[in-house]
């Protein structure tokens, strides 16, 4: 099934991509506020694609050299932008302010990796769950595909590099994507799986999956799990057997370990599987008393090493995965 690039094309952005160009050099795109803080500047859209609500946050002044990356972060279920993005806590605040904190950890790499751009889409079904909105939305891989590539033509003038990026059931959101083209485009160099990969299955994803890695040096492979399989949760077990992210993320890996040569290194905190110089990295940590780990993984340093492994800045150990938060002084109040 073949849907026209355009049929969901929208006057809203339409007349963005009409006027974009002639004033990137201004500290404001058009259409964007600034925020006040830490120098950015953002833009909501939430009519444009059925029941689905971005938010984009870039630098205010963004670079015209180096390298420009668009990272699509789906969010994990039953989360709002605002709860993603994170905050400092005062009393009475809900604590899902305070559990993943994707802003500070962009602020973050932003100062480490000076030379670049990073411009964040915050990605949320209205109902805050992309399986649900899979479920319930007609041609909804096809409208996932569509959104990445409207965004993404935004930013045509800085040729931007495409990372598709998500939290829990976020990876619903990335899994749509892959399903709606036959081969993962050049222009997506980074894929991130945040304990979100339950919808991975052998047979659609894996040979996408390999040879996206073989057709480009600069393709990175990320994804992060815990041994959710032996949680219990209200007396119920977790997730089912082949359901968690531990079962899924194993099977990728023994998938693509059919392609490529992996190092596995092991201990009793962490399973680090890595291949092709580290542009793969599958790490799996141990379990043994049970416990949730779901959003730890990412608040504990975890969305910044979805951009920069193997990198310079990974290599050089700037932070530790899994290790204290080191992004505090950029949470904003």
């Amino acid at each position: 099934m073949i849907i026209s690039a355009n049929k969901y094309k929208t006057p809203l952005l339409a007349c963005l991509s009409a006027v974009f160009f002639f004033t990137a050099r201004s500290q404001t795109l058009p259409g964007f506020t600034a925020t006040g803080v830490f120098d950015e500047q953002e833009l909501t859209i939430s009519d444009q694609w059925k029941d689905v609500i971005l938010n984009i946050n870039a630098p205010l002044q963004l670079k015209q050299t180096g390298k420009t990356y668009l990272v699509f972060f789906a969010l994990p279920n039953g989360n709002s932008i605002e709860w993603t993005k994170g905050k400092k806590l005062k009393e009475g605040d809900d604590w899902h302010f305070d559990i993943q904190h994707i802003a500070a950890q962009t602020r973050y790499v932003r100062q480490t990796d000076k030379k670049n751009n990073y411009i964040i889409v915050y990605t949320m079904a209205a109902k805050k769950s992309w399986p649900a909105w899979k479920r319930s939305t007609r041609d909804s891989i096809f409208i996932i595909k569509n959104i990445v590539d409207s965004i993404s033509r935004l930013f045509k003038k800085y040729r931007p590099e495409t990372v598709l990026n998500g939290h829990s059931g976020g990876g619903s959101f990335i899994f749509g994507y892959l399903d709606a083209v036959e081969n993962i485009p050049a222009g997506i160099t980074r894929i991130a799986f945040l304990d979100s990969d339950y919808g991975y299955e052998e047979a659609k994803h894996a040979i996408k999956l390999v040879n996206w890695l073989k057709a480009g040096h600069r393709n990175k492979l990320l994804v992060l799990a815990y041994n959710d399989s032996i949680v219990v949760y209200n007396g119920k077990p977790l997730v089912s057997t082949t359901g968690g992210t531990w079962y899924r993320s194993r099977l990728m890996q023994k998938n693509l370990a059919a392609a490529f040569d992996f190092d596995t290194v092991a201990d009793t905190a962490f399973i680090h599987h890595s291949a092709l110089n580290k542009r793969i990295q599958i790490i799996l940590k141990e379990n043994p008393s049970g416990l949730l780990y779901h959003t730890e993984q990412v608040a504990r340093n975890g969305f910044m090493l979805s951009l920069l492994s193997a990198t310079k800045f990974d290599r050089k150990k700037y932070f530790t995965y899994f290790g204290q938060r080191v992004y505090q002084k950029f949470i904003s109040d």
